[in-house]
């Protein structure tokens, strides 16, 4: 590390910034390509890699606060959103992996509640797979609502699907956190993110959490919007399907319902909701962390065992929803818990499992090549998945495997 860090600064039409941390010999791109990041309106960011459960990339750089000027620091952690849901869903594959969960078991052998308005049929893995049916809610929750831990798994239960569970699939944007949360308190008696930190971040040693606890809330950095990068702007583009937009701006499509399950809309940087167990959107976490635990998935890292046994990664990156998302509109490709590799979600390379969190955070691990990444911001910029920012560190770690 050289220097005192700092945010990114103008030099006449310039942007300079002073990128933090090491990255292996070989792996120089990953800096270019986080360093270039910058020129195209990123505010504050981190990312870090693994490789057969060495990190080879650990770099930081910008500002803490995406509206501040105190600079990102060595422990900086962000809300990541939708890339919560990797880590989460390794709790119930770790639960079925330790034969305490039956993916193939109807849900309410678990949750009786949930067995109602048609739902009797609904199965453990249509819940990990977006096949359950249930991404939207005919009344929205508030925000104080969501975070209260009975609302939400009451409202999943009650709901009637919007098509029949396990016939096709819809991304669960916001009602996964009610659905897996719940699913695992019946499962263990514990709440989802306390389960998380005693079987997962604890023994890992991973600055992840799922409720922020107050000794570590001063480390997380403040997220809001930023403008998506112009066309022409390097290899840095956003090209948004007119389809897509179109089932965003209408307040009646089941985009717009799924993501609005919750309404008004959460205040991420509200204490209160990070410090909620939300596993569908509220993760707290370093990029570092992301990584890290994404290498656990697949190889021992620093002498801890691997979490998933060779059958439960099959589980992970096997296929088990494909083709039009009622949701996202796009094709989408998910395995149990994970989205794999596709158009709407670039990961490494086909057999890659991973999460992307909407606004850009990302995490993922490719088995065949042994590496594991992790990637978070806090500028948020317009899209659920192929965040360009992403995209090009994705395609500088590429070239460097």
């Amino acid at each position: 590390m050289e220097g005192v860090p700092k945010g990114p600064r103008a030099q006449g039409e310039q942007i300079v910034v002073d990128v933090q941390g090491t990255v292996t010999q070989g792996y120089e791109p990953v800096r270019d390509a986080f360093a270039r990041n910058f020129e195209h309106g990123e505010r504050g960011a981190a990312v870090a890699a693994y490789h057969h459960g060495r990190k080879v990339v650990d770099l930081w750089a910008g500002t803490k606060d995406v509206d501040g000027t105190a600079p990102w620091a060595l422990d900086t952690a962000q809300v990541v959103r939708s890339a919560t849901k990797g880590v989460a869903a390794a709790a119930p594959l770790l639960l079925h992996q330790r034969g305490r969960l039956d993916l193939d078991a109807p849900v309410s052998t678990y949750w009786p509640e949930f067995k109602s308005a048609g739902k009797d049929r609904t199965l453990v893995r249509h819940l990990l797979s977006h096949r359950a049916g249930v991404p939207a809610l005919d009344r929205p929750l508030t925000p104080a609502e969501a975070v209260d831990g009975e609302s939400g798994p009451a409202a999943v239960a009650a709901q009637a699907p919007f098509w029949e569970p396990g016939t096709a699939h819809g991304y669960h944007a916001q009602t996964y956190s009610w659905l897996l949360g719940e699913l695992v308190r019946r499962v263990t008696g514990r709440t989802i993110g306390r389960w998380v930190a005693e079987e997962i971040a604890g023994p890992l040693g991973l600055d992840f959490w799922l409720g922020v606890p107050d000794t570590e809330a001063h480390r997380v950095g403040r997220v809001g919007p930023v403008e998506p990068p112009m066309d022409g702007a390097g290899t840095l583009r956003l090209r948004p399907k007119r389809n897509v937009a179109e089932a965003y701006a209408d307040p009646h499509s089941l985009t717009r319902r799924a993501f609005g399950a919750i309404d008004p809309l959460p205040d991420e940087n509200d204490p209160a909701y990070r410090a909620a167990e939300l596993p569908a959107s509220a993760g707290i976490s370093t990029a570092r962390a992301l990584a890290r635990f994404y290498a656990a998935t697949i190889g021992e890292v620093d002498g801890a065992p691997r979490l998933f046994a060779p059958a439960t990664l099959t589980l992970a990156r096997t296929e088990e929803s494909a083709g039009p998302d009622r949701v996202l509109v796009v094709n989408t490709r998910f395995g149990l818990g994970y989205m794999l590799h596709g158009p709407a979600s670039p990961l490494l390379a086909p057999g890659s499992f991973g999460h992307p969190g909407r606004g850009g955070s990302l995490g993922f691990a490719d088995p065949e090549s042994g590496t594991a990444f992790g990637y978070v911001t806090n500028g948020l910029q317009r899209g659920v998945t192929a965040d360009p920012r992403a995209q090009a560190l994705v395609r500088a770690l590429r070239s460097s495997v």
